[in-house]
């Protein structure tokens, strides 16, 4: 990543001339210097995706207004829809668990080695068993039991989005935490929570999907990253990976050998995250280079 502060800009409109050269001017015009930019156009939808980043060093818009101004001078000329990050603003990563700790090792590992450059305030939990990782890495550990018929559930969540408001959390990676997030949170966090679901999605949705797999015998497995929607494991995708395995293997071997891939899925959709490379469209992701 630059060193340098920088502003990143991810930005989707109808397709139409003169975009690139509108943006690029404001900015060199401006002092900016363009450090990165990647674009593409969905010709189904006539729809333009681009990010852009610049050098904020020399930059002659003070960075609390750069936002005002390019909703003032794009907006309504070319229908902008955008989202402007700065590189010195890290994010606020909550991570949710339950009992599975290969994922939460794995991102927390990638965090102390340097590889996220995000801000860790607390993991959420619904039981007690992976409070001891969490006290490896000196984070806030919190846990609220869900009953099993969920009668405390409305409660249970309130007092984790209190949490997170508190905290300033500005994203939050489900790292096999194995409960339905309501609709509330959702929209409180939208395209902004980040789940692992252990299949090749579309295929095998829901629970058990290696037994799944193991019974429909396949000839790879899969996991992927998504964001979480309303609807189950139907969200944007963001990373998927696949394994070859064979008639030999067991259900258990499945497992082992998915839990592998789960992580290293997880982490490449948490770090494309973090840099700001993902933009959602309709149910789909563009993901920058």
């Amino acid at each position: 990543m630059n060193k340098k502060p920088t502003a990143i800009l991810l930005l989707h409109c109808p397709d139409q001339p003169g975009i690139i050269s509108e943006i690029t001017k404001f900015i060199t015009d401006n002092k900016g210097n363009i450090v990165y930019l990647d674009q593409y156009v969905d010709t189904v939808d006539s729809m333009f995706f681009m990010r852009i980043e610049w050098e904020l060093d020399n930059f002659l818009i003070p960075r609390e207004k750069i936002k005002e101004y390019i909703t003032t001078l794009y907006t309504q000329r070319y229908g902008i829809t955008f989202n402007l990050y700065f590189n010195d603003v890290k994010p606020r990563m909550a991570i949710f668990v339950s009992k599975m700790s290969h994922c939460l090792y794995d991102l927390l590992a990638r965090w102390k080695a340097g590889e996220f450059l995000v801000d860790i305030p607390c993991i959420v939990s619904n039981h007690e068993d992976l409070r001891y990782v969490a006290l490896q890495f000196g984070i806030p550990y919190y846990v609220w039991r869900i009953e099993k018929d969920h009668s405390n559930k409305a409660e249970v969540e309130k007092a984790e989005m209190d949490l997170l408001e508190k905290e300033n959390v500005t994203f939050i990676v489900l790292a096999r935490y194995m409960q339905i997030i309501s609709d509330e949170m959702i929209e409180a966090y939208p395209h902004h929570i980040i789940n692992i679901h252990h299949s090749f999605l579309p295929a095998f949705v829901g629970a058990k999907p290696y037994h799944q797999a193991y019974e429909r015998g396949v000839k790879i497995i899969g996991a992927t990253s998504h964001y979480v929607t309303a609807e189950l494991d139907a969200g944007p995708i963001i990373e998927q990976d696949v394994v070859r395995i064979t008639h030999k293997d067991t259900p258990e071997s499945l497992v082992l050998k998915g839990r592998d891939l789960e992580k290293i899925v997880l982490s490449r959709a948490v770090m494309k995250h973090i840099e700001r490379k993902v933009l959602t469209y309709k149910n789909k992701t563009i993901i920058f280079s």
